[in-house]
C-alpha cells in the first residue's frame, strides 16, 4: 500500500536535496547517500530494520567481488600483455587510437570501468610520449570506451548489476543473465567506438604540453609553495623585478608572511626572507624560478624541504585514482615525507583555479600531483597510496605475475557458469574472488584495498531510498507523468524519455545512483503502458552508462581530466554527439531485441 501524499512529498524533497548535494560536490557521494537515507529513516519513511539491508543486496556483493577479480587480473599481468601487444603498433594515430580504445572497451566488459581505464592509461600516455603526440588525443576516448564496454555484460558496470537484480526484486522475473545485456550493449558499444575513431577524436582540442622532463602530459599549471631562504639570491627584491629577471611564465597567487595571508600581491611587493609564495606555474617554469632566485620548494605539509634539483632524486607526476587513501584528505594530514619518504611539491586541478594553501587543500579524484623522492620511495609510496603514476611504465608492470593460468581459468569458469545459468552471478563471482585469494592471485590486503568502498556505501544506501520511492507511490507518480507525455502509447517515445532522463541524470550524479532511482520509475511506466518491463530497464541501463556530457558523471571521466588537460566544456563537445549516437542506435535495438 502506498504511503501518504505527505510521505511522498518528503521523499521527493529529500531526493531533490540529494541531487543538489551530488552536483555541489562538497560532500562525497557516499556521504550524501548515507545522509539522505538517515533523513528518511528519521522521518519514519524507511523502517529502521530496513535501513541497512542494502549491504546484503546481491548487487552490492557482486560489485565488491568484481572489483577484487579485477585486481587479481591486473596482478596476473594483463597490463604487461597489453603493453607488449601495443608495442608492435605502427606510428599511425588512428591505428593507435583504435587499438587502445578497442582494448579498453573489451576489458571493461569483464572488469570494473575504472579498473580497465587505470590499466590502459599508462600505456596510452607512454604511446603518446613515444610518438610525440598530446595525451589529450587518447585519454578521453579511453574514458568513454570504458563506459561503452561496461554496457556489454551484467558485470561490466555497477548500474547493470543493479538493473539485473531490480528486475528480480520488483519485476518478479529472473535477474538478467551475464550476456543478456550483450545484444544491445554490443551494438551500442560498436557504434560508439566507430564514432570515436572516425569523428569523435577530431572534436577533442589538442592541449600543448610543457617541454622538458615531464613533457608527456598536457597538464596545465600546478599550484605549489616556495619559501624564501635567508641566503636566496633575490631575497629582498621587488616581485616585478623577479618576474623580469627570467623568461618563465608564472603567477603569484598568494603570499604568507608571519602567518598572515595576502592574496595576489602587486608587482611592487618586496619579497622578504621567510616569505612563503603560492605560485602557479608549470614544472619547467617553476624550475627556472627556483634556479634564478635561489628560492626553495616548501613541502606540501608546509615544511621546508629540499630543492627540486638536488642530488639523485626523481620528480614524477601521478593522478589520484578512485579509492585512493588521498581522496578527501589534505597534504598536511597525510605527511607523505614521514610515511613514504616522498615529498608533495605541487598539485594541478584541471578546471579549477586553486587559491588556497597547498597544505590545507582537500585532494580529489583526478588531481595530478608532482612528487619527489628517490626512485624506490616514489614507486612504493604511490602504489601504497593508490595513486596512478603517469611517467614511464606503471609500477606494477615490473612486478612478478601472480598465478596467471589459475587466475584466468577461475575467471573463465565463473563466466561460463553464469552464462549457462548453472549458478547466479553473485555466487559465481564471490566464489571466483574467494578462489583467487586462496591461490595467491591477490592478497587479502589487496582484495580489501581493491574494493571501492564509497561506491559500496552509495549503492547500499540508495537501495532503501529506492524502496521508499516505490512504497510512497513516488515512482508511480513520475511514471504517470511520463505516460501522459507518451499518451498515444508509443514505446519508442517512452524509451527516448526514459533513456534521455537517465543519461542527463548520470551526467550530474553518480551513474549507479541514477540507475537506482530510474529503475523503479521505468518499471511503473511499463506497467502503466501494459508492456514488458525489460525494454525500459534496458533503456535505464544504457542511459546510466552513457555519462559522457560532463567530467563529474563518472569516475573514468574525472580521472582523465587532469592528465589530458581537458576543460569542462571539452566533454560536452565530444559527449553530446556521442550521446546522440547512443540514442539513435540503442532505441531500435532495444525494440528489436526486447519488444519484437
Amino acid at each position: 500500500m502506498f504511503g501518504s501524499n505527505h510521505h511522498q512529498e518528503i521523499v521527493f524533497a529529500v531526493i531533490a536535496m540529494a541531487f543538489v548535494l551530488f552536483i555541489w560536490g562538497r560532500w562525497r557521494f557516499d556521504l550524501v547517500a548515507l545522509f539522505t537515507l538517515l533523513i528518511l529513516v528519521l522521518s519514519d519513511i524507511v523502517p529502521p530494520r530496513e535501513a541497512f539491508t542494502g549491504f546484503a543486496h546481491p548487487a552490492v556483493i557482486t560489485v565488491a567481488s568484481v572489483l577484487v577479480i579485477g585486481r587479481s587480473l591486473a596482478n596476473a599481468g594483463v597490463a604487461d600483455s597489453i603493453n607488449r601487444l601495443l608495442s608492435t603498433l605502427g606510428p599511425g594515430k588512428l591505428t593507435q587510437l583504435a587499438a587502445l580504445t578497442g582494448l579498453t572497451v573489451l576489458l571493461s566488459a569483464f572488469m570494473n570501468n575504472v579498473g580497465a581505464l587505470v590499466l590502459m592509461m599508462p600505456v596510452a600516455i607512454e604511446t603518446a610520449r613515444r610518438t610525440g603526440r598530446s595525451p589529450s588525443f587518447l585519454l578521453m576516448p579511453l574514458a568513454f570506451g570504458s563506459l561503452l564496454g561496461g554496457l556489454i555484460t551484467a558485470i561490466g558496470t555497477p548500474p547493470n548489476m543493479v538493473i539485473a537484480t531490480i528486475r528480480n526484486d520488483m519485476g518478479n522475473a529472473p535477474p538478467f543473465g551475464m550476456f543478456e545485456f550483450s545484444p544491445v550493449g554490443l551494438g551500442v558499444a560498436a557504434a560508439g567506438f566507430v564514432f570515436i575513431v572516425l569523428i569523435g577524436w577530431r572534436l577533442i582540442p589538442s592541449r600543448t604540453s610543457p617541454s622538458g622532463a615531464l613533457d608527456a602530459f598536457s597538464i596545465q599549471e600546478y599550484i605549489t609553495e616556495i619559501v624564501v631562504p635567508p641566503d636566496a639570491t633575490m631575497a629582498g627584491s621587488i616581485w616585478g623585478e623577479i618576474k623580469n629577471a627570467m623568461d618563465a611564465d608564472f603567477d603569484i597567487v598568494g603570499l604568507i608572511r608571519n602567518e598572515t595571508r595576502y592574496d595576489a600581491p602587486s608587482t611592487l611587493q618586496t619579497i622578504l626572507s621567510g616569505d612563503i609564495l603560492i605560485i602557479e606555474a608549470d614544472p619547467e617554469d617553476l624550475q627556472e624560478l627556483l634556479s634564478v632566485t635561489g628560492f626553495q620548494i616548501a613541502g606540501g605539509d608546509g615544511s621546508v624541504t629540499w630543492s627540486s634539483n638536488k642530488g639523485d632524486l626523481i620528480t614524477s607526476e601521478a593522478v589520484i585514482a578512485p579509492n585512493s587513501e588521498l581522496e578527501g584528505r589534505t597534504p598536511s594530514g597525510i605527511d607523505m615525507l614521514k610515511r613514504y619518504g616522498i615529498n608533495l611539491l605541487a598539485v594541478s586541478r584541471q578546471g579549477e583555479h586553486i587559491r588556497e594553501r597547498l597544505s590545507t587543500l582537500r585532494l580529489a579524484i583526478g588531481d595530478v600531483l608532482l612528487v619527489q623522492g628517490n626512485p624506490g620511495s616514489v614507486r612504493e609510496g604511490l602504489r601504497s597510496m593508490g595513486v596512478l603514476p603517469l611517467v614511464g611504465r606503471d609500477i606494477r608492470l615490473n612486478r612478478p605475475k601472480k598465478n596467471t593460468p589459475l587466475v584466468m581459468a577461475i575467471f573463465l569458469v565463473a563466466i561460463i557458469l553464469t552464462a549457462t545459468n548453472v549458478i547466479s552471478i553473485q555466487i559465481a563471482f564471490v566464489s571466483a574472488a574467494f578462489l583467487m585469494i586462496l591461490v595467491g592471485g591477490v592478497s587479502l590486503r589487496e582484495a580489501y584495498d581493491s574494493v571501492n568502498w564509497p561506491v559500496i556505501v552509495l549503492l547500499a544506501a540508495m537501495i532503501p531510498i529506492e524502496g521508499a520511492l516505490v512504497s510512497t507511490g513516488g515512482s508511480l507518480t513520475i511514471a504517470d507523468a511520463i505516460n501522459s507525455i507518451g499518451a498515444h502509447g508509443s514505446l519508442a517515445l517512452t524509451l527516448l524519455i526514459i533513456l534521455a532522463a537517465t543519461m542527463i541524470l548520470s551526467g550530474v550524479v553518480n551513474n549507479t545512483a541514477a540507475a537506482v532511482i530510474m529503475a523503479p520509475i521505468a518499471i511503473d511506466v511499463a506497467i502503466g503502458m501494459g508492456v514488458s518491463i525489460d525494454p525500459l530497464l534496458m533503456a535505464v541501463a544504457v542511459g546510466a552508462s552513457a555519462a559522457f556530457l560532463t567530467p563529474i558523471g563518472h569516475q573514468s571521466s574525472t580521472l582523465v581530466m587532469g592528465p589530458g588537460g581537458y576543460k569542462f566544456t571539452d566533454y560536452w563537445r565530444v559527449g553530446l554527439p556521442l550521446s546522440l549516437v547512443v540514442i539513435a542506435v540503442s532505441i531500435p535495438l532495444i525494440i528489436f531485441v526486447w519488444a519484437p
